[in-house]
């Protein structure tokens, strides 16, 4: 994983360095610890000029500084992960490899097919010197950052993973993930004036991708671009192919489309043995154990891919202190997180240690009176069953030890979680991490790094997932030490996240609106449209917030193959909203997590992170999650 920044200008009266100061230095070096390094690339016979910064967090294969270049004067900067399509050994790195298949390159539909053929993660810059082009993207969902901006009047084109809160006319934006870029550099020395050219994504089935289609993409991009930065269809009306098939939208009769008599606020009590009637059957539980299957590759795809000492690839070596965690995990004790955990100790070494990172977010004492007296619903599961409060004393916070004033959802769900997967398998080592944020460290922190970036996006609800999102997966807490909390930071480089498996399997509350409204073909538009935009609205800005610790984050629920699988069953075999919440809702997960072993998480109701760590309740509670945050301007007044 790594920060790539790269600017062009047009205009030799302005020094290059004026476009990228060290501020955005700064948080492109905390991505990448490993290596630092810059340089600037003239066209001799041409008036435009590139610096390329590379910054590396190394994770794979031998160490790899960044930028890349070649003897032919290509130039390569790399984001990213190729965990299949293109052959990388165990004893290779993927920049090396891509770069070398990138060089091999004579035409633009063979950049396109390489590109095409790539599984994982990815975000990319490259120079190709023979034609003055500069190419550049983010993969089919976003998975990794690149930001763009346009000064026009200095003729100067900047791309950067993170950058940092402007109140400049020149704003930053998300490179779409909707194709791959490219900027003849010559002809645009040549007019003074940048034009983007684009390769758009297509769906595997469609031959020929529809002019309505790819100039209704066109539009869209352009909408949002300066009025002086034209961006045209490549000529020859080339395409990438997408890495997954597109969503089967079948509607059978036997899935019994009723709008309206959705049962969500069914008073029936969910167990976790109501999942197994539904496994009773022999084709849902096959149907299972297939997404069962491909979930667990994805995992083990992302837990095997990382560098590792010697000594901790050894399997059977009896768990000790001295063993550090590589791999760690955004944990809340819910289904997402407690599948993804359970997969990744079938493939993590015995001898290491997995973290699980549970944020909390000191509750008010206002609302800890309420949240005592407030009773649960039929259909939920007692909390407090789950972990009982006896067992959360108030301590002093100066010695870590525990405090009920971080006794949040998650934190509570989270603990129960542990014990689960502590009975799965008791010979790991799980390092339940218990971070706990003030109102001051969090304003601290959000002005001095968070709101950086979550930039460009800037809702309420941005602040709140990635404020949450930076102290979880900064990873510094405590860990309890025979009965004792003591202070404890993950060491892990790579951080599994369960983003993806709401928007796929009908996760949300507002699924359930929407199939109350519109029934099952209603359900499946909105399901489309989630994967559809989770580049812009998520998966960037949790990029940017991940990368800053000097971790990855790596996206199981978005594998292809995994995307693959999901989409290609009908809508009634994923979810079955006429159920109950903790039982409708990710349907299929939660049969595959009753056959994993899990037993009370099995049955969680979904719960949002900015509720379940409290972090909503914490400094405003009169917002709606779609205003824009005040709190996220630099210079705002709290």
């Amino acid at each position: 994983m790594c920060g790539i920044c790269c600017v062009v200008t047009l205009c030799s009266q302005h020094a290059i360095y004026d476009f990228c100061n060290e501020d955005i230095l700064c948080h492109l070096r905390r991505r990448g610890p490993d290596s630092s390094q810059q340089f600037i690339k003239t066209a001799s016979d041409l008036s435009y000029e590139c610096l390329f910064s590379g910054h590396v967090l190394h994770l794979r294969g031998p160490m790899t500084p960044q930028p890349l270049e070649d003897a032919n004067n290509n130039i390569f900067l790399w984001n990213g992960e190729i965990f299949n399509g293109v052959h990388v050994g165990d004893l290779e790195n993927d920049t090396q490899v891509l770069f070398h298949h990138l060089t091999l390159c004579s035409t633009e539909a063979d950049i396109l097919s390489l590109f095409s053929s790539l599984r994982g993660p990815w975000s990319f810059i490259y120079y190709q010197a023979s034609s003055h082009s500069l190419w550049f993207g983010r993969d089919y969902f976003g998975r990794r950052s690149l930001l763009w901006q346009f000064n026009n009047e200095n003729s100067a084109f900047c791309l950067t993973s993170v950058t940092v809160y402007s109140e400049s006319s020149n704003q930053w934006q998300e490179v779409p993930a909707s194709g791959i870029f490219k900027i003849n550099l010559k002809a645009c020395a040549t007019t003074r004036s940048l034009s983007l050219t684009l390769f758009p994504w297509k769906d595997g089935c469609i031959e020929k991708a529809t002019e309505a289609t790819l100039f209704n993409v066109l539009d869209q991009i352009s909408k949002d671009l300066p009025n002086h930065v034209p961006l045209v269809m490549n000529e020859s009306k080339l395409s990438l192919r997408a890495p997954v098939i597109p969503l089967n939208k079948t509607i059978s009769e036997a899935s019994g489309e009723c709008p309206g008599t959705d049962t969500s606020n069914n008073t029936h009590r969910v167990s976790a043995e109501t999942l197994q009637g539904f496994l009773a059957e022999e084709q849902k539980k096959k149907l299972v154990h297939q997404f069962i299957d491909v979930l667990n590759e994805a995992v083990k795809r992302r837990v095997l891919s990382l560098f590792r000492d010697e000594d901790q690839k050894t399997r059977g070596v009896p768990s000790t202190s001295d063993r550090k965690a590589h791999i760690a995990v955004l944990f809340s004790g819910g289904i997402d997180s407690m599948v993804i955990a359970a997969l990744a100790d079938k493939h993590v070494p015995v001898g290491e240690p997995i973290d699980l990172l549970n944020v909390a977010f000191m509750i008010k004492e206002q609302a800890k009176q309420k949240s005592t007296t407030r009773k649960h619903a039929n259909q939920e599961v007692q909390l407090d069953l789950l972990c009982p409060q006896e067992s959360c004393k108030d301590l002093d916070a100066k010695t870590g030890a525990r405090l009920s004033c971080f006794d949040v959802p998650d934190r509570i769900t989270g603990r129960a979680g542990l014990k689960e997967l502590e009975a799965i398998n008791p010979s790991r080592t799980w390092n339940f991490v218990e971070i706990n944020v003030t109102l001051e460290e969090l304003k601290k922190m959000r002005q001095q790094y968070i709101n950086h970036l979550i930039y460009p996006l800037d809702t309420v609800l941005d602040d709140s997932i990635g404020c949450a999102i930076w102290f979880a997966s900064r990873g510094e807490g405590f860990i309890s030490n025979q009965g004792e909390l003591k202070p404890y930071k993950s060491p892990a480089k790579v951080v599994l996240t369960g983003i993806g498996a709401d928007e796929q399997l009908a996760g949300y509350s507002r699924h359930r609106v929407c199939f109350k409204k519109y029934g099952l073909g209603g359900l499946n538009k909105e399901l489309e449209m989630e994967l559809d935009r989770i580049s812009s609205r998520n998966l960037g800005r949790d990029d940017r917030i991940i990368g800053d610790h000097g971790k990855e984050a790596r996206f199981p629920y978005l594998d292809e193959d995994v995307v693959s699988f999901l989409n290609s069953l009908p809508i009634s075999e994923k979810a079955d909203l006429t159920l109950p919440r903790g039982i409708g809702e990710k349907l299929i997960l939660r049969l595959a997590a009753k056959e994993l072993g899990l037993t009370a998480s099995t049955i969680l109701p979904k719960r949002a992170v900015q509720f379940g760590s409290r972090i909503a309740k914490l400094e405003s509670t009169s917002e709606k999650a779609s205003d824009t945050c005040r709190r996220l301007k630099t210079f705002s007044v709290d």
